[in-house]
C-alpha cells in the first residue's frame, strides 16, 4: 500500500514536471519554430498577405494557405517534404514558404529542390508548358544567409552571357531575420523573434500567436504540438541509440570470437538490409 502510494507520487511529480517543461517551451516559441509558425500561419489569409505583401513588394490576394502540407515525391523510394507553408495566390501562383533556425537546413540546393516539387504538380498531362504559373520559394532563415546585411536576396535564373533575366518564372527568395531596420521588413522580422504577442508590431501576426500561447484553447493545442514532436524525438533518439548499442557489440564479437562482419550480423540476428548498411556504415566511421 505504501509503495503504491509512493509510486502514484512519484508519478504525478513526473507529470507535472513534464506539464511544466512544455509550458515552458511553449512561452519560448517564437515563429521562428516552425511548429508555431505553421500553425499561425495555417488557413490564415490575412496573416499570410500580410507576409508575402512585405517581402514580395507588392499586393497579393492568396486564395488558399496550408500548414505542414506533405509533397509525395512520384519516385519510388524519392525523399518527400512537407513544406511550413503552402500558399495558392488568385493567380494560381504556388508559394512554398520555409522558416529556418539553424545552418544544417539552409544549403541552396534544399531550395532547388523545393521548386522542382512545386513545378512538378502544376501541369496536367496534356498542358503546355507555357502554361506553368510562376513558383516562389521562399526561405526565412534566423541567421544572414549570405551575411552582406540586406533584408532580402531575390534569386532568379539570368543568361550568364547577357545578364539578361531567363523570366522562367521560378523564384528563389531568402529572407534575413537579423535585419533590424527601422521600416515595415525590420518590424516583420522582430515580430517573428518575439516571444510576446503584446510585443509585436502586426496585428495580424499578433492575433494569432495571442490565440496559440495565451489562451486555454489555444495553449492545449501547442502542447499536443510539443508533446507529438518530444514524442518523436525520444523514438528517433531510442533508436539510434539500438543503433550504436549493436555496433559495440558487433566490435566485440568480430574481436573476441574472429567472425567476420557478415557472420556476426548474421549471427545477432540483423537480417533487414536498411538496418546492416547502417550498421557497416557506423562501423567504417569508427
Amino acid at each position: 500500500m505504501i509503495q503504491d502510494e509512493l509510486n502514484d507520487g512519484y508519478s504525478s511529480r513526473a507529470k507535472q514536471q513534464e506539464s511544466d517543461r512544455v509550458r515552458r517551451i511553449i512561452d519560448d516559441l517564437t515563429l521562428f519554430d516552425d511548429d508555431m509558425m505553421s500553425l499561425v500561419f495555417d488557413k490564415n489569409i490575412p496573416a499570410t498577405q500580410l507576409l508575402l505583401r512585405i517581402i514580395l513588394k507588392r499586393d497579393i490576394i492568396v486564395k488558399s494557405v496550408k500548414g505542414q502540407e506533405e509533397f509525395k515525391n512520384p519516385i519510388v523510394g524519392g525523399r518527400d517534404i512537407t513544406l511550413d507553408i503552402h500558399a495558392i495566390d488568385i493567380d494560381g501562383e504556388e508559394i512554398d514558404i520555409e522558416v529556418q533556425g539553424n545552418y544544417e537546413g539552409s544549403h541552396v540546393r534544399r531550395a532547388r529542390f523545393h521548386s522542382a516539387m512545386l513545378d512538378s504538380r502544376m501541369l496536367r498531362e496534356s498542358d503546355v508548358f507555357k502554361s506553368l504559373k510562376d513558383s516562389y520559394v521562399i526561405f526565412i532563415y534566423k541567421h544572414d544567409k549570405f551575411k552582406k546585411g540586406l533584408p532580402i536576396y531575390s534569386a532568379d535564373r539570368t543568361i550568364m552571357e547577357t545578364g539578361e533575366a531567363l523570366n522562367d518564372g521560378a523564384h528563389i527568395i531568402y529572407v534575413n531575420g537579423t535585419y533590424t531596420g527601422n521600416d515595415e521588413f525590420g518590424k516583420l522580422m522582430q515580430d517573428f523573434h518575439s516571444r510576446d504577442s503584446k510585443e509585436m508590431h502586426y496585428k495580424e501576426l499578433a492575433n494569432s500567436v495571442h490565440h496559440f500561447k495565451e489562451t486555454k484553447k489555444g495553449r492545449e493545442i501547442m502542447c499536443e504540438a510539443v508533446k507529438k514532436y518530444a514524442e518523436e524525438y525520444a523514438k528517433e533518439y531510442a533508436e539510434e541509440y539500438i543503433i550504436k548499442d549493436k555496433v559495440i557489440t558487433v566490435q566485440k564479437l568480430m574481436k573476441n570470437m574472429k567472425w567476420t562482419l557478415e557472420q556476426t550480423l548474421d549471427n545477432i540476428g540483423v537480417s533487414d538490409k536498411a538496418e546492416r548498411d547502417n550498421i557497416i556504415s557506423l562501423l567504417k566511421k569508427g
